[in-house]
């Protein structure tokens, strides 16, 4: 049996080993100053799609000029001055955590010159038009400002510079959504790739203090605000499992040509002419969505937040089309190359979906399956099931969806499994091409007279 903890000598050595808190203060304070730069980096894309939202009112022909002249420009800046950038920033993360990239090469993926070249570039895409969210950016922002607490911590810190990757990651999420359950979870699930710090209390307590950054200046709203559901019942079985399915196809669908269109493996002619002039056809992709804005009336512009904060409310705009232009104008600005999210177009779709099957069955509380659609499309998108149950869980007043939705996420992530590989992970593999082969070291000799006869 194991003994128990001898009080007044463990406490002793706790108060006694100053770098331990002086770790725990460094790691602490970078969460808080990660949350406050990623609620800085909200305001800066509100403002941004704002800005673009008086350009359209006052012309509506004006975005199709200015959206391909900003998009070409974006991506022209990623490519010449910061490539990391591009993309949503989860993968670069993932790529930054894997354990055989060097030390040297994560500057590649994430650091405070990229955390600002991504928060410039992803609001300068908002002010464009583009389909995107700002959530994905903010955990490559996020990361990049807890990777440089490094520099701060004393010799001797328990604090790897791995776990302050997944905490910065993870805490992008929680601060982006108002939802610190949200991040521990996407650490888990998406992130964390050693057990030791799936159970790590600091971590854990970084991720949840940057997401109260942003319930200190927001205020404890949920990203689309309260989801009433009304009494459930078995007359919500067959409707909602048309949300699931049909949501699970169409993540998958997504995720899949994301995969394709970014791997750049296929002969067709648009991934040869956007490897031969990647500039020109940021700006083709850039015409595209600003001509289906137009078709849309507008709605397919920026996240799609507003779109669905309205249907969430009874007055938007219930046309089916938005479906499918939405989901085209998002996988055109992620095809584009420029620095841009999934998870805000992602609820938008599925929101909308659900939407639909609503009206299609005539289910008489749309708001039900409105929020089964956000779950299961982004858990179909990012195959992370129970992230994207909790990210929606948190928008729901009752309980009584809660278990509706787990499922929902569950069945479409499954659904997209078969549709699909899984998106970050391949989109992560992608990133670490750039890798220079001779900054990857050589592996260990298996040993005896072979280690030398080549020493490393």
């Amino acid at each position: 049996m194991q003994p128990h903890p001898r009080v007044f000598k463990t406490l002793q050595r706790e108060v006694a080993d100053w770098r331990v808190w002086a770790g725990r203060g460094v790691v602490l304070g970078f969460a808080a100053l990660a949350g406050l730069t990623v609620v800085a980096f909200t305001w800066l894309t509100e403002h941004a799609l704002r800005l673009f939202s008086l350009l359209d009112a006052h012309a509506w022909w004006a975005p199709l000029l200015w959206t391909p002249a900003c998009t070409a420009a974006i991506v022209w800046l990623t490519r010449r001055f910061a490539p990391g950038a591009a993309g949503s920033g989860i993968p670069q993360v993932m790529a930054a955590l894997t354990p055989e990239v060097p030390h040297a090469a994560r500057a590649l993926f994430v650091s405070l010159r990229l955390a600002l070249a991504k928060a410039l570039l992803t609001a300068w895409g908002l002010l464009a038009g583009l389909s995107l969210g700002r959530e994905g950016p903010s955990v490559q922002i996020a990361a990049g400002v807890m990777h440089n607490a490094r520099r701060w911590l004393p010799k001797g810190s328990r604090v790897s510079e791995h776990g302050l990757l997944l905490a910065g990651g993870a805490a992008g999420i929680a601060a982006a959504f108002n939802t610190p359950l949200g991040g521990v979870m996407f650490a888990i699930e998406e992130l964390s790739r050693r057990p030791e710090q799936r159970s790590s209390g600091l971590l854990l307590a970084a991720i949840v203090l940057s997401g109260l950054m942003a319930v200190s200046v927001y205020g404890n709203a949920t990203y689309f605000g309260v989801i009433h559901i009304d009494n459930l019942s078995m007359d919500l079985l067959f409707p909602g499992l048309l949300v699931t399915v049909g949501c699970g196809l169409a993540g998958g669908l997504f995720a899949r040509l994301v995969v394709v269109s970014l791997s750049g493996g296929s002969a067709d002619v648009f991934t040869r002419f956007r490897q031969r002039a990647p500039v020109w056809f940021a700006a083709g992709c850039g015409l595209g969505v600003a001509v289906l804005g137009i078709v849309s009336h507008s709605d397919t512009y920026g996240s799609g937040y507003d779109h669905s904060r309205a249907m969430l409310e009874g007055h938007g705009d219930t046309s089916s089309l938005y479906v499918l232009l939405k989901f085209i104008a998002t996988w055109l600005t992620t095809w584009a190359g420029v620095p841009a999210g999934i998870f805000a177009p992602s609820l938008a779709i599925g929101g909308a979906l659900g939407n639909d099957i609503a009206l299609l069955t005539s289910y008489v509380n749309a708001p039900t399956l409105i929020a089964l659609g956000m779950a299961a499309f982004l858990a179909a998108v990012t195959q992370a099931p129970l992230t994207s149950f909790i990210i929606v869980m948190e928008m729901v007043d009752g309980h009584a969806l809660v278990l509706s939705l787990m499922a929902s996420a569950m069945v479409a992530s499954g659904v997209s499994r078969m549709v699909s590989a899984a998106l970050y992970p391949a989109l992560a593999a992608l990133q670490l091409r750039r890798i220079p082969p001779d900054a990857i070291p050589p592996p260990a000799a298996s040993g005896g007279a072979d280690a030398a006869a080549h020493p490393t």
